[in-house]
C-alpha cells in the first residue's frame, strides 16, 4: 500500500542518459532522490530507423525497471502516517507508544515518540 502511494508521488527526473526519481516529504518538504541508473544505450546514436525503434523500446523497458527499483528504494525512507495518510520521511515519522505517526499528528494528538 505504501509502495502504491510512493509510486503515485514519485517525480520523474530521468533524461536520455540516466533514470532518476525523487520524492518529497509531505511534512518537512525534504527531497529524496533515487540512485541514478544509466540507460544501457546512453550516448549511442542509432544508425538506422530500426535501431532507433529498438533503443526507444529498450529505454521504456529500462525506465519501468528503474522506477520499480526507485519505489523499492524509497520504501526504506518513507512511511504513510496512519492518521493523516500523508507520505512522511523517516525523520518526520515517529515511533510512538501506541501508534506510530508523523510529527504533525503526534503534536496535535499530544503523543511523544522518536524518529
Amino acid at each position: 500500500m505504501v509502495k502504491e502511494l510512493i509510486k503515485a508521488h514519485l517525480k520523474d527526473k530521468s533524461n536520455q542518459h540516466e533514470f532518476r526519481f525523487s520524492l518529497f516529504c509531505e511534512s518537512c518538504g525534504k527531497e529524496w532522490k533515487s540512485e541514478a541508473i544509466n540507460f544501457s544505450k546512453a550516448g549511442l546514436h542509432p544508425p538506422t530507423e530500426s535501431k532507433r525503434i529498438i533503443y526507444e523500446t529498450l529505454y521504456q523497458r529500462e525506465h519501468v525497471q528503474a522506477m520499480t527499483h526507485a519505489v523499492n528504494e524509497a520504501a526504506h525512507h518513507f512511511n504513510q502516517c496512519p492518521v493523516c495518510k500523508k507520505l512522511i520521511c523517516n525523520d518526520c515519522f515517529l515511533i510512538c507508544e501506541d501508534l506510530d505517526m508523523c510529527r504533525d499528528c503526534a503534536e496535535r494528538l499530544q503523543e511523544e515518540g522518536e524518529p
